[in-house]
């Protein structure tokens, strides 16, 4: 299961009026504005969308350079549900042993909520992946 993506977009603002009316007859709406200096370095500044108490389709900007860190641009961040911390740990060492490049050994995530327990790597083409488990929204989730 998915658990967030990151969408680079032209024109940050066109974008949140466009995906404000698309979503909204699905039951999505614009939930949450997550600054990126709040982040680790090179953090992008995020318009979170969701529903059901998730936010889970952000939009960034696509022309940023990694907020003034001079890092490229992601063209693509994934977070994928794991059923646990142990999951994470996992999937992390899988994705490490099959040719990833490391991008956040396992662990908390302090700058987003001490729950969030999250790995992150780079795919052998460079896009951003995550292994995430949040116990208040994945609990449910682990189950078989």
């Amino acid at each position: 299961m998915l658990d967030h993506i990151f969408l680079p977009v032209s024109d940050v603002e066109r974008s949140v009026a466009f995906y404000t009316a698309a979503l909204a007859p699905l039951g999505i709406a614009r939930r949450h504005d997550y600054a990126g200096k709040d982040g680790p370095p090179g953090h992008p500044d995020l318009k979170g969308f969701g529903a059901n108490g998730r936010v889970f389709f952000w939009l960034r900007d696509g022309l940023a350079n990694g907020q003034g860190q001079g890092q490229p641009v992601q063209a693509m961040h994934v977070g994928f549900v794991a059923n646990g911390t142990a999951a994470v740990d996992a999937a992390y060492r899988a994705a490490m042993a099959a040719g990833a490049r490391d991008n956040g050994a396992p662990g908390a995530r302090l700058h987003y909520d001490p729950r969030y327990y999250a790995a992150n790597v780079f795919d052998p083409d460079g896009y951003s992946l995550e292994f995430v488990y949040k116990s208040w929204q994945h609990a449910a989730a682990a189950q078989p």
